[in-house]
């Protein structure tokens, strides 16, 4: 099983429900069968100016290298673009691999969705 997500708006923050599977590099999958790759989807994002979102990462069941570099590659581009990526709800084995890589020392990592939004509005210092 691939990726899906559906994208919902909250003020400015844009907040993708992911769902499944983010790996090699085919993170999300929509449409008959069409794979693209997360750092696509949120560049997509950012290229029509929404430079602030939340990875709802709740229902994602696997992440691996491929995935972990889209994450930190998404970051770099909302920042670049005057944003910023946070994540909420990573399950147990999600959260595991996100502490033990240390990426969630270089992407905020909040415990609700409203903390995370809530975030967008407040200055962090990093």
């Amino acid at each position: 099983m691939g990726m899906n997500y559906e994208a919902r708006q909250v003020d400015n923050v844009t907040i993708l429900d992911v769902s499944g599977r983010i790996d090699v590099g085919v993170a999300l999958a929509f449409g008959a069968g069409a794979g693209v790759p997360l750092l696509e989807v949120i560049r997509d994002f950012a290229k029509r100016g929404q430079h602030n979102i939340v990875l709802n990462l709740r229902d994602v069941t696997y992440i691996d290298s491929s995935g972990i570099g889209d994450l930190v590659s998404s970051a770099t581009t909302l920042r670049k673009g005057g944003g910023d990526l946070r994540i909420v709800n990573p399950g147990g084995v999600v959260q595991k691999l996100l502490s033990v890589t240390r990426v969630d020392t270089v992407i905020d990592v909040k415990l609700d969705e409203t903390s995370a939004v809530q975030a967008f509005s407040k200055p962090e210092a990093r």
